[in-house]
């Protein structure tokens, strides 16, 4: 969330005693639980798929009904017994998110200033902010479902938490009694169960329950098959004739969400909850700016933020003046869809002005530190069909250098990228969030490309990272969709330095908030080298080196455009933003300096581009917009994937090549 997450990087353990106290810190505080042990006893490859026939035959509920929930839940992966960001445990995602918030550490590093514009005072807001605009909202239902389930059931709470037999178990009993609620048999035919699946999301209004029971029985007509982080292989037999009774929705006395000015797909459960856009205090206003777009600038860019806060929290918070804004909420437990901000108009969220007059920014709930906590299918279904209506409605291309992680984005002079905040994270499952967007990365070429896409199998891959809780200590074992890059081919070899993040040249770490020395999914580089088992990069002015074995490989071959200097120029600089030269601006507007970061692109290196741009800056320094201008320049800019963050350098400077 932008300006969330302000208060030092590594937050020490506090265990919150008083109930009070943790249903407070159940609104502010990340998840965390015991992770995987890398060396626990698996079961027999089958066991899972044998639980779910003997939990549907023990409560009546059709046994692909009973799969295809659990499959929009957690796609069946057990996580090892730790929580979802929302305190769901197991692959019914059964939620205590009182018990998963009791001893949880903070996401914090730094303060980003999320309007990220020189030209206006910074907006961002402590944790004791935050702390205050948690207190006193209680935990939801759907934030509860654990101990329902251990009524229904009788099986303990701690049970449904750690053992995944008994936690499908105690899903299949919340399904069961959902059903003989709504007064429905416990019909061997998953079409009579429309009414028990829309209960179980635990949405509060129609359309998202409706949203989540068609994903559902869309899981049942298509069919799934997957092996889970725990090695077991599941199948769902597809059964395309399958037709719900959707006439049951009626029955559960939901409320109607105000959908009045969203700008969402059809697929997706929207609803209107608005940022404010009032002046307040000396020159001051929020939480946005009013503008014209694409009339007046076009819209290049999507940003992936995580909230840092629960659902309540976030809702509070966007509709406070003072805050900062985004244009788009997610829910985790159903995907439920909130719109802030109209598409129009310019959020502050990514704490670089360029990209925020430029960008649309979705906050999914969430905690990145959270070392084992884990985003629900509907989730990232629901924001997969939100960009993909977003990329067409404005031609974003729907690539890693265009879809950005909060993460990604460059500090805007070198100053600020230090507060840059590090969000989603290398948890974040970015391979399948772009299947879901139809656009897997899949080898263009073959192994020898001169550039590539990193790939790692999220599930199989899991670095190393630290301080998820404790300042260096080790997170537990988790899939990640980064790879970590060294300065020669060897796991013994120091990381590649970022001498933005530390001008003193100190090495880059482990930290799970440190991007200086990762590559993530999606991403695209230009290959300076290979070596046995190893892959070289350029990177951030530098050969970095990743693991790259041909029998587990981490990135795939991939055609692309790249750039290099131009031929006689020694160093291009490097910039956060691409603004407008000086002889641009008209008389009244002050001049912005182009402000090159720390870092140069040197003869001989090459970087995958992201796109030609003009430069553009947009002056928006008041509440009256009569005085707003967009100022372009002649000056064009590449943008390119410079490191884990995009840059820009310009044109002039540079030689495109194929």
């Amino acid at each position: 969330m932008p300006g969330s997450d302000l208060a030092p990087r590594a937050s020490a353990r506090r265990r919150l005693t008083a109930a009070s106290a943790v249903a407070c810190a159940a609104l502010l505080l990340p998840l965390v639980s015991a992770g995987p042990s890398a060396t626990a006893p698996r079961p027999p490859a089958g066991a899972l798929q044998d639980t779910f026939a003997d939990a549907a035959a023990e409560y009546d509920v059709p046994p692909g009904l009973l799969l295809a929930v659990s499959y929009l839940q957690s796609r069946w992966d057990t996580h090892g017994g730790a929580a979802s960001v929302t305190g769901g445990y197991g692959p019914m995602h059964l939620t205590d998110a009182r018990t998963a918030l009791a001893d949880a550490p903070h996401h914090s590093h730094g303060a980003e200033n999320a309007r990220g514009d020189d030209a206006r005072a910074p907006r961002t807001v402590s944790r004791a902010a935050l702390a205050k605009v948690a207190e006193g909202v209680e935990l939801p239902p759907r934030l509860r479902t654990l101990d329902r389930a251990a009524g229904l059931s009788g099986i303990s709470a701690a049970e449904l938490r750690d053992s995944p037999a008994a936690n499908v178990r105690g899903g299949a009993a919340l399904l069961a009694a959902a059903q003989k609620e709504l007064g429905r048999p416990l019909s061997d035919d998953p079409a009579d169960w429309y009414g028990a699946v829309a209960r179980y999301s635990g949405a509060d209004d129609t359309a998202t329950a409706a949203t989540y029971a068609d994903d559902v029985f869309d899981v049942l007509r298509t069919g799934e098959s997957r092996t889970t982080d725990s090695g077991q292989r599941i199948v769902l037999t597809a059964d395309p004739g399958m037709a719900p009774d959707r006439t049951q929705l009626a029955r559960l006395g939901l409320r109607t969400a105000d959908t009045s000015g969203t700008q969402c797909p059809v697929t997706v459960a929207c609803e209107w909850i608005p940022a404010p856009y009032e002046e307040f205090g000396e020159g001051d206003y929020g939480n946005h700016d009013k503008a014209n777009r694409p009339d007046s600038q076009s819209v290049d860019y999507i940003v992936i933020h995580d909230t840092e806060a629960s659902w309540e929290t976030t809702l509070k918070l966007v509709q406070d003046p003072t805050y900062v804004s985004w244009q788009y909420s997610l829910r985790s437990s159903d995907g439920h869809v909130a719109q802030h901000v109209p598409l129009k108009d310019v959020a502050w969220h990514a704490g670089n002005w360029f990209v925020n007059a430029k960008s649309v920014g979705l906050e999914h709930e969430g905690f990145l530190v959270s070392p084992d906590a884990w985003y629900t299918e509907a989730m990232y279904r629901s924001s997969a069909r939100l960009v993909r209506y977003l990329a067409n409605r404005y031609g974003i291309p729907m690539d890693r250098q265009h879809i950005l992680g909060h993460d990604n984005v460059p500090g805007t002079t070198a100053a600020t990228i230090r507060g840059m905040h590090t969000d989603p994270g290398p948890y974040w499952d970015w391979a399948h969030y772009f299947r879901l967007l139809g656009r897997p990365f899949t080898p263009a070429v073959g192994t020898d490309a001169p550039a590539v896409t990193i790939r790692p199998d999220y599930t199989r891959h899991q670095p190393l990272y630290t301080g998820c809780v404790t300042a260096g200590q080790a997170c537990a074992p988790h899939g990640s969709g980064a790879v970590r890059l060294h300065t020669a081919p060897s796991v013994s070899a120091p990381l590649v330095k970022d001498i933005g993040l530390r001008p003193g040249g100190e090495d880059s770490t482990t930290g799970v908030n440190d991007t200086g020395a990762r590559a993530s999914t999606g991403q695209q580089f230009a290959v300076a080298g290979r070596q046995g088992e190893w892959t070289a990069i350029w990177y951030l002015g530098q050969k970095a080196w990743f693991h790259n074995p041909p029998t587990q490989p981490t990135a795939v071959g991939a055609r692309t455009q790249v750039l290099t200097p131009k031929e006689g120029v020694a160093e291009v600089a490097v910039y956060g933003r691409a603004y407008p030269e000086a002889s641009a601006y008209p008389a009244g507007v002050p001049v912005q300096p182009l402000s090159p970061l720390p870092y140069k692109l040197l003869a001989g290196q090459r970087y995958v581009v992201g796109g030609l741009v003009p430069g553009e800056y947009l002056y928006a320094t008041t509440f009256d917009t009569a005085g707003h201008q967009v100022i372009r320049g002649k000056e064009m800019y590449y943008e390119v994937q410079f490191g884990h963050r995009v840059a820009f350098v310009k044109a002039s400077d540079v030689r495109a090549l194929r």
